[in-house]
């Protein structure tokens, strides 16, 4: 009898203590540029992180078309949150690949995410492939990332191709506006990030009739681009398509200005041009660019503005195109997360093989996210938007726009 009681009492500590084995965080492992030139931007991704675990930790079922969220924790796996592990790689790809290793072998994280430099999320998903642990690329847009045939890799955003596409449809309907859009220049720093998108616009414009009069590659540590604007100065190209970072983006904006030149169009590949240092640091010199991003507040009442509210009140700026994407893929990964019930790697990456979240589930402009066998998100969009007054306002596609497109742009004129 006292044998058959105390078996009795020592029940309810085991579940207590299953329980809790069930409901330990999950680990992620997230990595950005957290200081160095693109600290600012590695910053707003690590706060849309923040935002988007805290929105599933805590629940939010106002927040109706999330997937996940809705309740707090995975419901999946016992109700457990998640926990991202931060680590800054200071945009340095032998640093990231260093990073990834302890992760993964010593923090023992389910899952990476990460890493806005493609040259460090080039590295990082090498050193995950080859541990067999799932990578979430968030904003890393470099071609070659999803071209290795690795089977850990998943990557929502728009890549390159995807933009070399929209900006050519774009200039056609600019074209067809009346607009002169007879060349281009492209201009782009030389690393994985600026090669491959550089190397996409050239091959697009080629095919859809658009000439490349001049190509001006650079590096993006430099600290004088008078060359390269003298360059196009002498071309003097309808369009100037810039693939930059930061501060090279801000030092391009105030060379121009010093040296007394600016095309009709230019057209910035998001990266620099969205980092929350370039509006203040050049916003008055800039007037009239024209930046591609994912992001659109959307009507009242719609699940991107509900959002907003929320990271609005966290960081006290409203979401742009580097945390947009860095939500979107978090919710993704969360997501996936949930209904692998485990932290099991294999069984992750068959989550993550298998989402198909519809629109409707989306805050940003992509169509939906649906992975293709090379780990690329199948149904990834862009918007374009220009640089009017104070702020970006989206003014393409149509359907998106909530401002005209000015045309040419002013800059500091």
């Amino acid at each position: 009898m006292i044998r058959r009681r105390t078996m009795l009492l020592s029940v309810p500590a085991i579940l207590t203590a299953t329980r809790s084995r069930a409901v330990e965080p999950v680990k992620v492992g997230v990595m950005f540029p957290l200081t160095g030139n693109s600290a600012a931007s590695g910053g707003e991704a690590k706060a849309a992180v923040e935002v988007a675990a805290d929105i599933v930790n805590t629940g939010h079922p106002e927040l109706k078309g999330l997937t996940i969220g809705l309740t707090p924790g995975l419901p999946g796996i016992g109700g457990a949150r998640i926990q991202p592990v931060y680590v800054d790689h200071r945009g340095d790809p032998s640093m990231a690949q260093s990073l990834a290793l302890k992760l993964i072998t010593t923090d023992r994280v389910a899952a990476l995410f990460g890493a806005y430099h493609s040259s460090c999320a080039l590295t990082a998903t090498a050193v995950a492939e080859r541990y067999g642990v799932p990578f979430v690329v968030a904003d890393s847009v470099a071609g070659n990332i999803t071209a290795r045939g690795f089977k850990n890799t998943f990557r929502v955003t728009p890549i390159a191709s995807n933009f070399a596409d929209s900006y050519m449809r774009f200039l056609h309907d600019q074209k067809q506006a009346g607009r002169r859009v007879e060349d281009l220049a492209i201009v782009n720093e030389n690393t994985d990030y600026g090669s491959s998108v550089g190397d996409a616009i050239a091959a697009e414009a080629k095919n859809q009739g658009f000439p490349v009069s001049i190509r001006v590659p650079y590096n993006a540590n430099g600290a004088d681009v008078s060359a390269q604007v003298l360059q196009l100065k002498e071309k003097n190209p309808s369009v100037a398509m810039f693939v930059s970072y930061a501060s090279d983006a801000i030092l391009f904006m105030r060379t121009m200005k010093s040296l007394d030149y600016v095309p009709p169009m230019i057209v910035g590949d998001s990266a620099g041009f969205s980092d929350p240092a370039f509006l203040p640091a050049v916003g008055g010199l800039a007037q009239g660019l024209v930046n591609r991003s994912v992001w659109s507040k959307g009507p009242e009442g719609s699940l991107s503005r509900g959002v907003n509210a929320i990271y609005q009140a966290r960081t006290g700026n409203e979401i742009g195109d580097v945390s947009g994407r860095s939500l979107q893929a978090f919710f993704v990964l969360a997501d996936a997360l949930n209904r692998a019930g485990s932290t099991d790697p294999a069984r992750l990456r068959a989550a993550l093989a298998a989402t198909a979240m519809p629109r409707s589930a989306m805050i940003v402009g992509y169509r939906g996210v649906k992975f293709d066998d090379s780990g690329q998100n199948a149904e990834s969009a862009t918007y374009l938007t220009q640089l009017q007054d104070k702020d970006y306002v989206t003014v393409w596609p149509d359907d998106a726009a909530v401002a005209k497109v000015r045309w040419p742009m002013a800059a500091w004129r």
